[in-house]
């Protein structure tokens, strides 16, 4: 198993390519497994996939249990895994910075903290509170000995709130606090992508699978973004299987779903004894 210093650096290295590459999303110690047999180079936490295999929504887990899947998850394979932090579980800049440390300590060698507060009423965080707690994020990071990779992450797509501008301003906002990877989940355009990778001078992260966004690897890659993730739609897409196989049991007493399902021998094969 590579160090985490080992970890850390390939890691970085793959965002100074020249060309974008895929962050998958795992939900468990299983699929990271998985996917790392398909070759991918380095792996993403997801909140929303992680919860809705406990049974429960997305951003309820809480720090503790979250601490404990990205142990599980950075333990499953070689590869360096980046860690969905949500909102760094607290409001206040002090519990952004011990979630980093946290998370650094579970064994993953990169994390995402957003700017939504979690409140439906009121979404996003003002700016300058934003600010600070990327500031704080920072610092925790820096105070690794190994290069965290630390994501900003502007929501406001997410939240009903398609502000370019705004969003922009937010990015480069982050930037300036000392973020690595600066990330808006939720665009789905090339020109609103292509304005985002041109107003900043750090790797862009975009969230593809979204409805309506379409875009490939290659045509991201050509607008300039480095790193592209798909959150929970894998766990999702998995899901979505089980619960049409569901139904079908349930609603006609047949069993065609089978004849999909990849084979007990593939998925051993792809697996450590």
């Amino acid at each position: 198993m590579p160090t985490q210093q080992e970890k850390a650096n390939r890691f970085r290295a793959l965002h100074q390519q020249p060309q974008a590459f895929i962050i998958p999303n795992p939900w468990d110690a299983g699929t990271a497994r998985l996917l790392a047999a398909l070759g991918f180079e380095a792996l993403a936490s997801t909140s929303a996939g992680y919860a809705f295999s406990t049974g429960r929504r997305d951003g309820v887990v809480g720090a503790d249990g979250m601490m404990l899947h990205l142990a599980e998850l950075a333990s499953a394979t070689e590869l360096p895994v980046s860690a969905d932090l949500e909102n760094g579980f607290g409001d206040d800049p002090q519990t952004v910075a011990q979630t980093i440390a946290r998370a650094a300590a579970a064994g993953v060698v990169g994390g995402s903290i957003e700017d939504s507060t979690g409140r439906p009423g009121d979404p996003i965080y003002p700016l300058d509170v934003a600010v600070e707690r990327i500031r704080a994020a920072v610092a925790a990071a820096r105070a690794l000995p190994f290069p965290f990779m630390l994501t900003a992450r502007a929501e406001n797509y997410l939240h009903g709130r398609p502000d370019l501008k705004d969003t922009i301003a937010r990015l480069q906002a982050y930037q300036e606090a000392g973020a690595d990877v600066l990330y808006a989940p939720g665009l789905k355009t090339a020109p609103d992508i292509a304005a985002v990778v041109s107003s900043v001078d750090r790797p862009i992260n975009v969230l593809a699978g979204l409805q309506g966004m379409d875009l490939t690897l290659e045509a991201l890659s050509k607008l300039g973004v480095k790193r592209v993730s798909i959150g929970g739609s894998l766990a999702r897409a998995a899901f979505g299987a089980m619960l049409r196989a569901g139904r079908e049991m349930r609603d006609h007493g047949t069993f065609d779903f089978t004849r999909s399902a990849v084979s007990h021998a593939d998925i051993s094969a792809m697996l450590p004894p």
